[in-house]
């Protein structure tokens, strides 16, 4: 069986090293950059399973680097390390495509377990079939929202939250267990986060009238249609 590959951008060799030693350990084969110039190339000559980013980096920060990748790869999972924990720069860390986030210091049995949730996630997708939203149809496999000729591109974390609001439709998803579930805490930063999401899905489901995604106060949100 052909081991995971995981790209790890630190700046900081130490947690670096550890984490590199503390992944490798568990089955997973990492390559480690110290900035984000080395990360886009290691990127470009081998493809990797799951991208693992600090955002403050020398030559070229992970927000940076995150974004050159999504101009060309929609489906690859970003997982971003933080000192920061200003609610603005978590939410522009989803906002350009990451799929979660862990503060410094972290654990680094937390890390393998988002790493891990990630990838299950990712082979979930590659498995799903075509979905019909109303009028919509959702290719959940090629992260595609389709709408009569039109076709618009939905990123990792849209996709999943799609998903789920379909699986659910018509009935309340609890807040608490899909932020458990697709940002690994409901914590504040991550309420905020998925805000952001709902209001990006509602744009991109807005030609069909019949559809609609409901806050439910105090419980969740409502997919219907």
């Amino acid at each position: 069986m052909t081991k995971p590959y995981i790209l790890l951008a630190e700046d900081e060799p130490a947690l670096g090293l550890i984490v590199k030693e503390s992944l490798e350990s568990r089955g997973f084969n990492v390559t480690l950059c110290i900035d984000g110039v080395q990360a886009m190339n290691q990127y470009q000559l081998k493809k990797p399973d799951i991208l693992v980013l600090d955002v403050m980096m020398p030559k070229k920060d992970g927000f940076t680097v995150a974004k050159e990748i999504r101009e060309k790869d929609d489906e690859i999972p970003i997982i971003f390390l933080t000192a920061k924990s200003q609610t603005a720069d978590v939410v522009e860390g989803f906002s350009i495509g990451g799929n979660d986030y862990l503060k410094k210091p972290f654990s680094v049995e937390e890390l393998i377990v988002r790493i891990q949730n990630l990838l299950q996630r990712k082979t979930l997708q590659q498995k799903a079939e075509a979905i019909t939203i109303g009028n919509y149809h959702f290719d959940f496999t090629r992260q595609e929202l389709h709408f009569r000729e039109s076709v618009q591109k939905l990123t990792h974390r849209e996709s999943h939250l799609l998903f789920h609001l379909h699986k659910n439709r018509n009935a309340v998803l609890d807040r608490s267990l899909i932020l458990k579930k697709l940002w690994g805490d409901d914590d504040f930063f991550s309420a905020r986060s998925m805000d952001v999401f709902i209001s990006k899905l509602r744009k991109k489901l807005k030609e069909d009238s019949t559809i609609e995604i409901v806050n439910v106060r105090g419980y969740g949100y409502k997919l219907i249609c």
